[in-house]
């Protein structure tokens, strides 16, 4: 029934709102995606324990924090120069390194934390997943334009992940972050030039 399905699924289809709200926000690199960045990870933490994604009920905990974070990096931090406000810029090559050395520590910690302390029957993926969300949450507080190309792929498992576990608003909201991804990521990239140039 229509009301059975709604009770069973409206934690998923309000939070999938929040989260249609944060892409656009972010997609416009507007500083209120933070606001939203604290609400809806601090509801998903119930939403994927339910589901048995300790993983992501971790990574929501940790979102809801770093939402904190970004805010304040976002409104805060100036250029020394100018004293204007972050601008978008390119991720620097010598950060390439640090970062994948970090997320691959990231994910073998995630890894063994979920196969040794709880029953996760997806631990590659969730932590994978989780890994991978830790940069792309440090390059978003950074403005880096290619903080896009991580969500890229964090969202196109994510929603592989939902479909198998059985949160289908959820897994249709990171099939339209995928495309969004893109879009975003054009969009930053094209932006960073003028502001590297200028």
């Amino acid at each position: 029934m229509l009301t059975d399905f709604l009770a069973s699924h409206w934690l998923d289809m309000f939070t999938t709102i929040l989260g249609l709200l944060y892409i656009w926000l972010e997609y416009r690199a507007s500083i209120l995606l933070w606001f939203v960045g604290i609400i809806m990870p601090a509801l998903d933490i119930y939403l994927y324990w339910s589901h048995g994604l300790y993983g992501d009920a971790g990574m929501a905990a940790y979102y809801t924090l770093a939402a904190v974070y970004g805010y304040c990096i976002w409104k805060f931090k100036k250029t020394r120069k100018q004293k204007l406000s972050l601008p978008i810029v390119f991720m620097p090559k010598k950060q390439y390194l640090p970062a994948a050395l970090f997320f691959l520590a990231a994910w073998g910690i995630t890894y063994f934390v979920l196969i040794t302390w709880t029953n996760s029957t997806v631990p590659v993926l969730d932590s994978f997943t989780n890994a991978l969300s830790f940069v792309g949450l440090w390059a978003l507080a950074r403005k880096y334009a290619e903080q896009w190309l991580f969500w890229i792929v964090v969202d196109v498992v994510c929603t592989i992940l939902y479909v198998h576990k059985g949160i289908p608003f959820k897994a249709l909201l990171y099939g339209l972050y995928v495309v969004i991804a893109v879009l975003g990521y054009n969009k930053w990239r094209k932006q960073a030039k003028v502001i590297k140039h200028a």
